[in-house]
């Protein structure tokens, strides 16, 4: 059934985002009690059946969960869409693993119903919404979600207040995400609120803010079968940074509504802003600054235009101000390949109106001079020093959680900052334990034609180096000073050491900001 055709999602907008708190405890009850976490559900359904799964097929997990036990019928209930008998939702709803005289089975599963997260039919139970088992480092969470669409190649198509459950964007997001304490934390744009669970574990209090009424609702929901209170998690309705006008965050973690279209045909609140073009970034860009706390980040999961008169970075830079900004491209994608990916999203593909829009969509990046579209992340820093910013193309496979890098650059920089040359020649650094050298010769050769040092952690980043250079960073194990390095290459080269240091103090410069080598 389409969200759209009945009462199957929380309130409406006028109702606000009032949650049974009561039930969403109980609810999370009876799934614990089932056995339904992540790492339950993966051992059920087994490798193969699990990758299928996530691929939108439900053939192989339909057979691995055949036996009637709760955790099976709650996986095939709302991870795979299927009707399961009365009589076994109701057992896997008591709260007390399926077993006879469980607290409540039948009024639990009549409240659900009620709330429109099950619908009951003659002797069988449907999910209406999606309630999908969720884990970090050290908790099993749950997320409900509007049920996900085209599974099993079947028409998907959304509706416009569609509430996306965890995708591969929020997924990037939270791993992207600094999980240190802090006092105050803003999830702009919510959504489902998977943002706001993982930044309730580090935050005495974050604040979630939607404009759409069945996300608020979810969020809501959602916090409290985890566990966490409206004092841990406040639940906003408006529009972006309206909601805390007057507030200031230390964290700010926003995977925003990017999607750059011409803003014709139905617009999907979860992807589209209903702004043109990429503003709804820059918009976030340029108010985040007034948001945070000093030292505070926002952290921006984001698409942006490429046009043809003006280099990418340039038109970000033009955004930033007051803060620290390294951003990083990921990706970058054609026009048309860009619309073929979110008119899929859409369920549109073979559509009657499908070609169409695909031609007004080409037509208007043509019209705007946009030649391809980037995505990537923007971590802002809130500086009153002088910004440091960075820019950088990093399509590669990277370590994930990716945060940690973001903190060490951030530290690195201001490091850099407050050293002067005579300083950084007398500091003692060390080569970062992970880096290697990799040199590629003919065989036979004395020398080789190429050395590339490589990290092995974070960014994995790879960059050629001449032979002083990848002496250097060899010789840095935190007994020699950097000027006592220098001046002994410069000896074994024969080579003016004051020379050296003009030519190398500049790189070493750069091996601390891209991590090679730690204070």
């Amino acid at each position: 059934m389409s969200p759209e055709t009945g009462p199957a999602a929380g309130p409406s907008a006028a109702a606000g985002p009032s949650v049974d708190t009561g039930l969403a405890g109980r609810l999370g009850e009876a799934l614990g009690a089932a056995g339904f976490t992540h790492d339950g559900v993966a051992d059920l359904l087994g490798t193969t059946a699990h990758a299928a799964l996530g691929r939108s097929e439900t053939t192989p997990a339909l057979r691995r969960t055949a036996g009637g036990s709760p955790l099976e019928t709650l996986t095939r209930l709302f991870l795979l869409q299927t009707p399961v008998r009365l009589e076994a939702a109701e057992a896997a709803l008591s709260g007390s693993g399926g077993r006879p005289g469980g607290d409540g089975r039948r009024g639990l599963l009549d409240r659900l119903c009620a709330a429109g997260i099950l619908e009951r039919s003659v002797g069988e139970v449907a999910a209406r919404l999606d309630c999908r088992p969720y884990a970090d480092d050290e908790r099993d969470l749950w997320v409900v979600s509007d049920l996900t669409p085209g599974l099993d190649g079947l028409p998907g198509t959304v509706g416009r207040d569609h509430v996306l459950g965890i995708s591969g964007a929020s997924t990037s997001l939270a791993q992207l995400t600094l999980r240190e304490p802090v006092d105050a934390a803003l999830d702009l744009g919510t959504g489902c609120g998977v943002q706001a669970l993982h930044l309730a574990a580090h935050s005495r209090r974050v604040v979630a803010t939607d404009v759409n009424a069945r996300a608020l609702w979810m969020a809501g929901f959602n916090a409290a079968l985890n566990g966490l209170g409206a004092d841990r998690v406040d639940v906003r309705d408006g529009s972006f940074f309206e909601p805390v006008r007057d507030e200031r965050f230390d964290l700010i973690a926003t995977n925003p509504p990017f999607v750059i279209s011409p803003a014709t045909g139905e617009r999907l609140v979860y992807r589209d802003s209903g702004l043109p073009g990429d503003r709804v970034v820059e918009d976030i860009v340029r108010a985040a600054p007034g948001h945070l706390t000093p030292g505070g980040w926002c952290q921006v999961l984001a698409n942006w235009a490429v046009r043809d008169d003006q280099p990418w970075e340039e038109r970000l830079a033009d955004w930033v101000r007051d803060c620290d900004a390294w951003v990083v491209r990921r990706e970058v994608v054609d026009p048309a390949a860009y619309v073929e990916l979110w008119l899929k999203d859409a369920g549109l593909h073979g559509h009657p109106d499908y070609l169409d829009r695909y031609d007004t969509w080409l037509a208007w990046f043509e019209e705007q001079g946009i030649e391809a579209v980037g995505f990537g992340w923007i971590n802002l820093r809130r500086t009153d020093q002088v910004p440091r910013l960075r820019w950088e193309e990093w399509p590669w496979e990277v370590e994930q959680p990716i945060a940690p890098t973001v903190r060490a650059w951030a530290e690195a920089v201001r490091m850099l900052d407050r050293t002067d040359d005579e300083s950084l020649l007398a500091s003692h650094l060390v080569a970062r334990s992970d880096v290697r050298q990799e040199t590629v010769g003919a065989p036979g050769a004395e020398d080789p034609h190429t050395i590339v040092l490589r990290q092995q952690r974070g960014l994995r980043r790879a960059r050629k180096a001449d032979t002083v250079e990848a002496a250097l960073v060899g010789a840095c194990d935190g007994d020699l000073s950097v000027g006592r390095i220098l001046e002994a290459l410069a000896g074994l080269l024969e080579v003016d050491a004051a020379g050296a240091r003009t030519a190398y103090l500049p790189v070493v410069r750069e091996l601390v900001e891209e991590g090679f080598l730690e204070a």
